[in-house]
């Protein structure tokens, strides 16, 4: 039996919507799968409706970017409740930002000698209020400018790079506790990305319960040390393909890379068990 606890949709910045990514998760022989869309539960509400799917089970995601100056910290929820107030209000605070970010990006944009339509990036971002970089990103390669998405991303959106715009995040620490009011279980994202080991010990100590130790972009090093550092502070290890169906980005479909079912049992137990 396998999981893919990390796995992005339409809803956020993945090229598959809610329900192509189930029926993809069906066919791949998953048991479990986590959405873990960025900043919305879009996705998840959108799985109410329509044909439901017996396997894989599906373990309600979030994945929250936090305020951090010079890292990218990302942080995952859980097996959440996602109709909780505060997480929704903190929800549609982000969506509200990232349209204002976006539009302020394409100005930026403009001022570099890539002039986009604005309008352009919200018709490709649709029903997502997850509007971002990826989109943008797809207007520039639509204009010709760049051949694929990395080279928009390592010349003018990466962070720090000119057409960059830093946008409203909580604390990591603000995260942790939203998560867990909300009932569920916080894991620290794809550590391996971070590039500080120090932010890493910090995040366990703002009280972490979980660490996304199997990621793609993790080297087989990475993972022991890992594996070892969950040991040793009694956290969870979690894993997942952090799949967006990105041609040409590991893994193109779901099943490529996966994780033990096993790894799935604990997230499933309420933290105020």
């Amino acid at each position: 039996m396998t999981a893919d606890l990390h796995v992005h949709t339409t809803a956020s910045d993945g090229l598959f919507t809610p329900h192509e990514v189930m029926a993809q998760a069906e066919a791949a022989g998953l048991t479990y799968i986590a959405i873990t869309d960025h900043d919305t539960f879009d996705g998840l509400w959108a799985l109410q409706d329509g044909p439901q799917v017996r396997t894989p089970v599906l373990i309600p995601g979030i994945e929250f970017s936090t305020d951090l100056p010079c890292h990218e910290v990302h942080i995952l929820g859980y097996n959440i409740d996602i109709t909780h107030p505060e997480i929704n209000r903190q929800i549609k605070l982000i969506a509200s930002d990232r349209l204002e970010r976006a539009e302020r990006m394409v100005h930026k944009l403009d001022g570099l000698g890539y002039p986009i339509s604005y309008h352009r990036v919200l018709e490709l971002a649709g029903d997502t209020a997850a509007v971002g970089r990826p989109h943008i990103a797809a207007v520039l390669l639509e204009k010709g400018y760049f051949a694929n998405i990395g080279q928009v991303f390592d010349c003018l959106l990466e962070k720090n790079k000119p057409a960059y715009v830093p946008h409203y995040k909580l604390t990591r620490g603000d995260t942790i506790s939203l998560i867990l009011a909300a009932g569920g279980v916080p894991v620290l994202a794809h550590p391996g990305l971070i590039g500080d080991e120090s932010v890493i010990t910090e995040t366990i100590r703002l009280g972490i319960q979980g660490i996304e130790v199997y990621h793609p972009r993790h080297s087989s090093e990475q993972v022991r040390s890992y594996e070892f550092l969950a040991a040793s502070h009694g956290l969870l290890t979690t894993g997942g393909s952090d799949f967006h169906g990105i041609p040409g980005r590991f893994p193109e479909r779901l099943g490529q890379f996966t994780v033990p079912a096993a790894l799935t049992l604990p997230l499933l137990r309420s933290v105020h068990e």
